[in-house]
């Protein structure tokens, strides 16, 4: 490999990885049966009693430019540690608005997972005045996830820490 070859290709490096994470929006997955509008505002979505295992998710919005999506709305909801979703509250839904740089923060449990379906997170992400994004997040390396005729492994969670997960949402904006 001659010298100009070799410098271009380093050049190339950092750029293929930006693409990877950028330029692609999130998959689309159903919101399926359970969701509920004008959920309540809160970053926290852990309820009095619950003695399900803890989880923070955080991540950036960033739209397909690689840029972060200040003031995005993100609507989350999932089900409990019995595998039920809350149809008459909010127990385990809430929305916020990532922060100037696109970063968000949610705490919550993890959920447990029910009859045909992995343990997941549904999530609506919408950019300012633009088009919602409705997704789902999984579990890395969660047995049930092979069964799962929804799972997408592009919509896994990254591990952070035993009880931290991040994951980036890609969006028109």
């Amino acid at each position: 490999m001659r010298r100009r070859e070799l410098l271009g290709a380093v050049l190339l490096l950092p750029l293929e990885g930006l693409a990877q994470t950028c330029g692609v929006v999130t998959p689309r997955q159903t919101e399926g049966p359970f969701f509920k509008t004008d959920s309540p505002r809160r970053v926290s979505l852990i309820e009095s009693g619950s003695k399900a295992p803890r989880l923070v998710v955080t991540g950036t919005v960033l739209s397909a430019q690689c840029k972060p999506v200040p003031n995005a709305l993100l609507d989350f909801w999932h089900s409990d540690e019995e595998g039920a979703y809350d149809n008459r509250g909010f127990r385990y839904r809430g929305h916020q608005h990532a922060d100037a740089q696109g970063r968000f923060r949610l705490e919550t449990i993890v959920p447990a997972e029910y009859p045909g379906r992995t343990r997941h997170i549904h999530v609506k992400v919408q950019a300012p005045g633009r088009r919602v994004l409705t997704t789902q997040l999984y579990f890395p390396g969660d047995p049930a996830n092979r069964r799962d005729g929804l799972y997408r492994a592009e919509l896994e969670m990254k591990k952070v820490k035993a009880d931290e997960a991040s994951f980036d949402f890609v969006v028109d904006a």
